[in-house]
């Protein structure tokens, strides 16, 4: 599929999220139309309501019918909130039930779409230490790691039906807007950050732009199938990070939240979502040509940040 010459829709689901509305608004500069699936609210132009929860999702899928391809960016967030058991189940539900069944759906098609791009993360290879991971590395172990698998494995209707699925497993994405950099800044900018534990930890990145990028990309470059990293080629460790952050806000850097605290005020997600280290690179990005616009840290705050 040709992005820059195809009239055909792109069904979207998560358009508003940070990725998803950034994408969305991507697609249609490139006069792209999207489909976005919907939930609990009447759908508008342009939407198509659906509810993973029952089945089928979509009462209607004859607007489904012929479009070029789908993107799924759907999920409750990883970090930020403690891991309670009601809240595993959030995340399992938003994930892995929601990508079945979209999968399910698209393969019941008449005229599926091509391509169904589904988001996963770089937790999928868990804590690894300095260990250098790429799509060919196997999964770690934790509720992150096993969760990431599922929500792969969830899409296999879709691969069974002829559907061309690329996994984008992310880092964390720095952007302006909501998301991690947000909830970072405002103790950042007062000089209150400091590095998470012994920051020894490595941290998988990608500039909102370049996530963009290599979203569409992926969408016109069919040998990108299976897993693909969406990360920076040079990951940093969360010290290196916080120095970064710290020289493109002029503020110091100098209080560290130690890892007990860490632990006491957040719990599972903080071992294995703000200590785990990952040291992830994009190789089959890389292999396939794709050219990053901020290959390294600084460019991307400078990018991200007023």
């Amino acid at each position: 599929m040709q992005m820059s010459e195809t009239s055909s829709r792109v069904v979207l689901s998560g358009a508003s999220g940070l990725l998803g509305g950034s994408l969305r608004r991507a697609l249609e500069a490139l006069g792209i139309p999207t489909l976005q699936l919907v939930r609990g609210a009447t759908a508008a132009q342009g939407q198509l309501e659906w509810n993973p929860a029952v089945e089928p999702a979509v009462a209607d899928t004859a607007a489904l019918e012929g479009c070029a391809a789908a993107v799924h960016l759907s999920g409750a967030n990883v970090a930020g909130h403690r891991w309670t058991a009601a809240y595993r189940q959030e995340m399992t539900t938003s994930r892995v039930d929601s990508t079945r069944a979209l999968a399910s759906l698209l393969a019941g098609l008449r005229k599926p779409p091509n391509t169904l791009l589904v988001a996963s993360a770089v937790g999928i290879y868990g804590d690894r230490d300095d260990e250098l991971l790429d799509e060919t590395s196997p999964p770690g172990k934790g509720f992150l790691a096993d969760l990431c698998h599922e929500w792969e494995a969830a899409a296999q209707p879709a691969v069974e039906a002829g559907i061309r699925v690329a996994h984008l497993r992310f880092g964390v994405v720095l952007g302006p807007g909501p998301g991690a950099l947000a909830r970072m800044l405002p103790l950042f900018r007062l000089g209150l950050g400091g590095r998470l534990g012994n920051g020894r930890q490595w941290m998988s990145w990608i500039s909102l732009e370049d996530a963009m990028r290599a979203v569409l990309f992926a969408l016109e470059t069919p040998a990108l199938a299976g897993p693909v990293n969406l990360t920076a080629p040079r990951p940093v460790t969360n010290a290196e990070f916080t120095g970064a952050l710290a020289r493109q806000l002029q503020r110091p850097a100098f209080l560290p939240a130690p890892a007990f605290a860490l632990r006491l005020a957040l719990g599972q997600m903080a071992d294995e979502a703000l200590l785990a280290s990952t040291r992830a690179v994009p190789s089959r990005l890389l292999a396939a040509g794709f050219r990053f616009a901020h290959p390294t840290v600084d460019k991307a705050l400078a990018a991200a940040l007023p």
